[in-house]
C-alpha cells in the first residue's frame, strides 16, 4: 500500500518535532528562577502603584488643603452686619385648617 501524501507529511512533519523536542532539555533550576523573576516584578508593580497611590493622595489633600485657606479678604454679603441676625417669627402664618 501506497502513503498518501497527508499521512505521509503528518508522519514526517511529527518526526521532525519529536526530533527537535528531544534536543530541548530545561535547565534544572528554570522554573525557580522564573518565578522568581515573576515575584520580584510583582513586588515592584505593587511598590509602584503604591507610591503613586500615596503622591496622588497628598497632592489632592494638599490642594484641598490650599484651597481652603485661600479665604475672601473682605466680609462676604451674608456676614456684613456687626451683629448676628436675631430670629423673627414671619410676619402671617398660615392658619390651620378648622
Amino acid at each position: 500500500m501506497k502513503d498518501t501524501t497527508p499521512d505521509r507529511t503528518e508522519r514526517e512533519l511529527q518526526e521532525a518535532l519529536a526530533a527537535l523536542a528531544g534536543g530541548v532539555h530545561a535547565a534544572p533550576d528554570a522554573y525557580r528562577t522564573a518565578r522568581g523573576e515573576w515575584l520580584r516584578r510583582e513586588r515592584r508593580r505593587r511598590l509602584v502603584l503604591t507610591v503613586l497611590i500615596a503622591v496622588v493622595f497628598a497632592l489632592a489633600t494638599l490642594i484641598g488643603l490650599w484651597v481652603l485657606n485661600q479665604t475672601p479678604t473682605h466680609q462676604g454679603v451674608i456676614f456684613s452686619g456687626t451683629h448676628a441676625p436675631l430670629a423673627q417669627p414671619p410676619a402671617s402664618l398660615p392658619r390651620p385648617f378648622p
